[in-house]
């Protein structure tokens, strides 16, 4: 593995480990909040760095059904995180605390609503990318990641609804709920199984459009 890749998935298992650690924002305090969340965005700056084939080929090529699909996602998910930390550093009060100015309200409301969409959004992409590329070539071992990943995602369906997400995705709650009864590490095995539910979503999703762009067998593309 040469050090281009390695410096890949260094950098995408680190945002990884930092997404379900940011969602625990009463549970890890608002200064260590802050710095993760900054190390996110520098994080997510260097991913593109590594990664600038996207943005070079993005007026090029035909949109398939696929292609406009992860195009879709990686959009959204890119606006998301761009406006994230603009949101994140009007209510700094310890990295950024020269920034308190006024909307704090409008700001506190935006970084709720964008923070639970990029969840789910980081999770379908990195989902996506499982999809579109073959993880495992012995089929027992694909066939037994694939049942631990559905048990897990069944599990994060269950704690989707418990934790009455979808009120934070479409802003019915402006407040976050936090059980400072439960451990921290119960709060993060809920958010990585949700993390693993939209994954598999998008791995579905995005298999299912890569095979609607394989050619019928017995029909030339020409026909």
């Amino acid at each position: 593995m040469n050090t281009k890749k390695s410096s890949k998935i260094i950098i995408d298992t680190a945002m990884l480990i930092l997404l379900p650690l940011l969602m625990a924002y009463s549970l890890i305090g608002e200064a260590a909040h802050e710095w993760l969340g900054l190390a996110m965005f520098l994080l997510f700056i260097l991913h593109h760095i590594m990664n600038p084939a996207w943005l070079k080929t993005f007026f090029k090529g035909r949109y398939t059904p696929l292609r406009t699909y992860l195009t879709g996602v990686d959009l959204l998910l890119l606006i998301v995180m761009v406006l994230q930390p603009v949101s994140g550093i009007l209510m700094s009060k310890h990295i950024f605390c020269f920034s308190g100015a006024g909307g704090m309200s409008l700001a506190r409301t935006v970084h709720l609503l964008l923070s639970h969409w990029g969840f789910i959004l980081m999770s379908v992409h990195v989902g996506n990318h499982a999809g579109t590329h073959r993880v495992g070539r012995k089929k027992g071992v694909a066939i037994l990641l694939w049942a631990v990943a559905i048990a897990v995602s069944v599990y994060g369906a269950y704690t989707f609804v418990n934790r009455d997400m979808t009120s934070y995705l479409f802003l019915k709650n402006q407040f976050v709920f936090f059980d400072f009864g439960q451990s921290r590490l119960r709060f993060m095995a809920d958010y990585v199984s949700m993390m693993c539910l939209f994954a598999c979503i998008g791995a579905v999703l995005s298999k299912g459009l890569k095979m609607l762009n394989r050619p019928k067998r017995g029909i030339s593309k020409d026909e």
